[in-house]
């Protein structure tokens, strides 16, 4: 499970986002804060993995409060939660290592589309690295920053005609597929027509949800196949 704590002046929007978090699997809330004090106090006392942090805080800013952190030797990572909009904001969050900026307001597929990507982001550096401190090379330093590219750029929407369940259906058979699926064998897995599976898979793969690979056979014309970018 990724520990997360919530941190928001407003107890309302605290409430709020904590549910979020909850109806996402593989996440949980540890802990709530309403001040930079309460999130420092909390970090120096548990475990946190994820710190979901709104910018305007009553006692001083989310970025003052990373920037302590780090030089406190904290290393949750950072999403950023807030109202806060301006360039210049949105610059300092990512000087400091923010991994994600979600503007408010939004709603539960918005924030579920970061934790999502967050996850697949730390999927990405337990299969490089094994979750410790070993070297990596140049292909596989590619593959980490190509998981948070990726992760940035996930939509939080789907267009319209297209349904929640039916594109995290397509999501949940391509991630249990051992390789790589073409546009039929994903409508025959998840029950759907062809030309359904077809249009998600490439509203997705435009999305950079998969990874689009060509498979070459004896008629020359080359197979599409399709394979969720998040899950490795």
């Amino acid at each position: 499970m990724i520990d997360v704590l919530v941190v928001d002046d407003d107890f309302r929007v605290a409430e709020i986002n904590s549910a979020y978090v909850g109806k996402v699997p593989g996440f949980r809330v540890a802990a709530r804060a309403h001040t930079a004090a309460q999130a420092l106090a909390t970090l120096e006392r548990d475990r946190i993995d994820l710190v979901l942090l709104d910018h305007y805080l009553p006692d001083e800013t989310g970025l003052t409060l990373v920037r302590r952190m780090r030089q406190l030797g904290h290393s949750a990572d950072v999403i950023m939660v807030t109202a806060a909009r301006d360039v210049a904001t949105v610059q300092a969050a990512m000087r400091f290592g923010v991994l994600q900026y979600l503007v408010k307001p939004f709603g539960f597929a918005g924030l579920r589309a970061k934790l999502d990507g967050y996850a697949a982001l730390r999927r990405t550096l337990d299969g490089v690295v094994g979750g410790g401190g070993g070297e990596a090379g140049q292909e596989q330093v590619d593959r980490i920053f190509g998981a948070l590219r990726t992760a940035s750029a996930a939509p939080a929407t789907l267009p319209k005609g297209h349904s929640a369940p039916t594109a995290d259906l397509i999501r949940r058979v391509l991630r249990a597929a051992p390789h790589p699926l073409s546009a039929h064998e994903v409508a025959e897995r998840a029950g759907l027509s062809r030309s359904t599976a077809q249009r998600y898979l490439k509203h997705l793969e435009q999305a950079g949800r998969l990874r689009l690979t060509l498979k070459y056979g004896d008629t020359g014309r080359p197979e599409h196949r399709y394979a969720w970018a998040q899950a490795t």
